[in-house]
């Protein structure tokens, strides 16, 4: 007997290698999901203009980066826009300016893809050997009422199949929301405001996501990183004392070696000295 639906996971074309350098840009789900790529090494750039929801404010991140990711995610978290009225231009971030000065638009799904395209070309001619990810965020948006919410993530689905269909061999689509939504089905994997994906629902997304799209170099990476990354969140009750200094020494000697083998793995920016609570 079977208890829930399990999501079909396409196999990619592709597989991620460990200390990949990886673009995330979209809704606040894609910065979910980059700072774990962060955690685990991944050389990875999240929203460096700030969390995107709609599809032109994504182009207008990737415009204005100079990165040559190898792999780019693109999160899309709604079809609506903002306007500012004195420029006829879309706002990526109102500024917690007046409403008055903005006109509410939601985006066809022409519109949705052309932006999605323009940014996907951009990247691509950056770097010919590109790959794009491109998923809807799960979170719902209740201020456009839950039928909204459901039209608005239906454009960008809808877009997003285009997208993947146009580009063949460059873009693949994962189903994040389809996991949330269907095969997650509980509100038991909702944060208390019911509509964001609990912690422990993110994390069998990664789950999934890495069973999908990781070399068998990356997860064994990934294993290997795992102690000395724990090692190097503990808390010790003496950081003065001699056995956790020697124990940062070990750590330290760990990580190096780690480097040695991977030599993407960059770990100049972690304190392996003793630390105080």
């Amino acid at each position: 007997m079977k208890f829930r639906t399990k999501v079909n996971i396409d196999k990619p074309d592709f597989t991620i290698e460990p200390c990949e350098e990886i673009l995330f840009v979209g809704s606040c789900f894609a910065d979910n999901i980059g700072k774990r790529f962060v955690e685990e090494k991944f050389r990875a750039e999240v929203n460096p203009f700030g969390v995107m929801y709609n599809p032109a404010s994504i182009l207008h991140t990737v415009a204005k980066t100079e990165i040559k990711p190898r792999i780019a995610f693109f999160t899309l978290g709604t079809n609506h826009v903002y306007i500012l009225n004195e420029t006829g231009e879309i706002v990526d971030n109102c500024a917690k300016r007046p409403q008055r000065l903005f006109t509410e638009k939601e985006l066809s799904i022409d519109e949705c893809y052309a932006y999605l395209s323009e940014a996907v070309r951009i990247l691509k001619e950056r770097r010919s050997d590109l790959k794009v990810v491109i998923t809807v965020s799960p979170i719902r948006y209740a201020k456009y009422g839950f039928h909204g919410s459901m039209l608005s993530k239906a454009t960008l689905l809808l877009a997003a199949d285009r997208l993947v269909h146009d580009n063949e061999g460059t873009v693949s689509y994962f189903p994040a929301y389809e996991i949330v939504n269907d095969e997650l089905r509980d509100y038991r994997f909702y944060n208390q405001d019911m509509l964001h994906p609990s912690a422990q629902a993110v994390e069998y997304i990664w789950e999934v996501f890495s069973d999908a799209y990781f070399s068998d170099s990356t997860k064994r990476f990934i294993e290997e990183w795992r102690p000395i990354k724990e090692a190097l969140a503990h808390k010790p009750f003496n950081p003065d004392g001699e056995e956790y200094k020697a124990f940062m020494r070990r750590t330290k000697e760990k990580a190096m070696e780690l480097a040695a083998k991977y030599p993407g793995l960059d770990i100049s920016n972690e304190t392996f000295d003793a630390k105080k609570e």
